[in-house]
């Protein structure tokens, strides 16, 4: 499947000729807010009103990368969407993202409790599993309300973790510390959750949920 999705050939030439973007973020994730940050680019957060469907087809579920992608394409899109409900003009670009945690096929979410929690890492200790971050980006060239070019492009990167071999002890303590509740496969890796990590391999900061020096090298406009 490529990666390369444009709704109007135009949108190319039109964005490449004007020199300025308004950059969002849909994402209220800070640590995307950080990696962003870091990156140099200036941007503003917003996420969309109603909240994603971020439900998936067991077929959608057999392919995690393209589950991670239409994901993320899901949250930029919502967030365009409702830009171009409001008669929005100007050049924007939305950028959206979503990391996952998959061991042996199987997708790690969020975990609902502390037992779903203790589960995941019971599963993660001593094993090497995948992280998986997408990123897609958005880019509106609306020079009048009636006038609009919209195109996007999605990619994926993937990290390895590999985990130390965990006792209960150790489980049960790094929960206690409550950085897991908002990450998939239940720990943070850039949090108390390094003590877990015996070591990884490919980009930290797809890790942490947004590769943000491929971002900048594939997007160079979001630096204006």
């Amino acid at each position: 499947m490529s990666d390369e999705k444009v709704f109007d050939p135009d949108c190319v030439e039109e964005v490449e000729s004007t020199p300025a973007f308004e950059v969002v973020l849909a994402s209220a994730s800070p640590r995307r807010r950080e990696l962003l940050e870091q990156a140099g680019v200036k941007f503003t957060v917003r996420t969309p009103v109603n909240p994603v469907d971020e439900t998936l087809e067991p077929d959608q579920l057999a392919d995690p990368v393209e589950a991670c992608k239409k994901l993320a394409e899901r949250k930029a899109g919502a967030v365009v969407q409702e830009v171009l409900s409001e008669n929005y003009m100007g050049m924007l670009i939305v950028i959206g993202a979503d990391t996952m945690v998959v061991k042996d096929g199987q997708i790690f979410g969020k975990p609902r409790s502390l037992s779903d929690g203790k589960h995941m890492l019971r599963q993660l200790s001593g094993c090497t599993h995948e992280v998986i971050t997408a990123v897609s980006v958005w880019m509106i060239a609306a020079p009048e309300v009636e006038k609009i070019s919209l195109g996007f492009r999605t990619f994926a990167e993937t990290s390895y973790v590999t985990f130390r071999d965990l006792t209960d002890e150790e489980i049960a303590d790094y929960l206690r510390k409550g950085e897991s509740f908002d990450k998939a496969g239940a720990y943070a890796i850039q949090g108390e959750g390094a003590a877990l990590v015996e070591r990884y391999s490919g980009s930290l900061d797809t890790i942490i949920g947004l590769p943000a020096e491929k971002l900048v090298r594939e997007f160079p406009d979001l630096i204006g």
